[in-house]
């Protein structure tokens, strides 16, 4: 469902929200840490920033911040500003659920809880675990511990 930018922009945010102290982060300090290219990384900091969830700031010590605090970020924003807005792509839209057919209302009630659960999340929700317990990390392959290896959370 998330795709690898969405999850890099997610890795990103969650080292930023870890380094706050750091801050701004330049890309190619980020793409180092996240193994990407500073190219790929600039592209996702691009659309964080028109989203309203990065700030940036040129100079020789220029990159990015958070522009508001975690607890304000939706994940649904940031799923939203790297893959688009999320839309249902079946049937013709209808106001009426219980007219439609029973794929459509399915998908609807589907649509509707990921809204819900991406809604429901934020960033800061991220920050209070940002990596599996100790015991399970050498058993799993968490997709944020690219971004949270330097931190002793647990």
């Amino acid at each position: 469902m998330l795709n690898q930018t969405t999850v890099t922009a997610l890795q990103a945010l969650l080292y930023m929200m870890l380094h706050e102290d750091e801050a701004p982060h330049a890309p190619a300090e980020l793409a180092g840490i996240l193994g990407a290219s500073p190219m790929y990384l600039s592209k996702i900091h691009t659309q964080l920033v028109k989203a309203g969830i990065l700030q940036a700031q040129r100079g020789a010590k220029g990159g990015v911040m958070l522009a508001r605090r975690p607890e304000n970020v939706t994940l649904r924003e940031v799923v939203e500003a790297c893959q688009g807005k999320i839309l249902g792509d079946y049937c013709q839209q209808h106001d009426n659920v219980k007219q439609v057919c029973a794929f459509h209302a399915a998908m609807h009630e589907l649509q509707a809880a990921i809204l819900g659960a991406l809604d429901s999340k934020t960033l800061a929700d991220l920050l209070q675990k940002p990596q599996p317990d100790a015991k399970l990390r050498p058993l799993v392959n968490c997709r944020m511990a690219p971004a949270s290896r330097n931190s002793s959370g647990g």
